[in-house]
């Protein structure tokens, strides 16, 4: 499996770099263009695109098709960006820029916590 930090240095966004890792090491088939207008906080530095993608990952997972259905994602979104916060004390990607933090940093991480979340939940 190739690291998303990996996929994101071969000219992928951090969004796309998540979901083409995820596909690859889950045998899942998320269109990667979805993650496409997320990068670089959706374009206008706001959320951090890996952090959005990691949420439609659990989303893609985790969700429901019908309201009557415990909507397990949204729990596991607020646990992922709560983890995000906890180590970088934000997930705005401005913030994260201006913090040094470097987009391989957030990418891999978030991975990482995203499979973490899925694989103990």
């Amino acid at each position: 499996m190739t690291k998303p930090s990996i996929y994101h240095k071969q000219g992928y966004n951090c969004a796309e770099a998540i979901l083409k890792s995820y596909n690859e090491e889950f045998n899942t088939s998320i269109p990667i263009a979805l993650g496409s207008g997320m990068g670089t906080g959706l374009s206008v530095g706001s959320i951090c695109g890996a952090v959005n993608a990691a949420v439609m990952v659990l989303g893609f997972i985790k969700g429901r098709n019908s309201n009557e259905v415990t909507n397990e994602a949204r729990g596991l979104s607020k646990e992922l960006m709560q983890r995000v916060k906890e180590k970088y004390s934000t997930e705005i990607c401005s913030d994260l820029k201006r913090n040094k933090i470097s987009c391989g940093d957030i990418i891999d991480f978030s991975y990482e916590a995203l499979k973490d979340l899925l694989q103990n939940k």
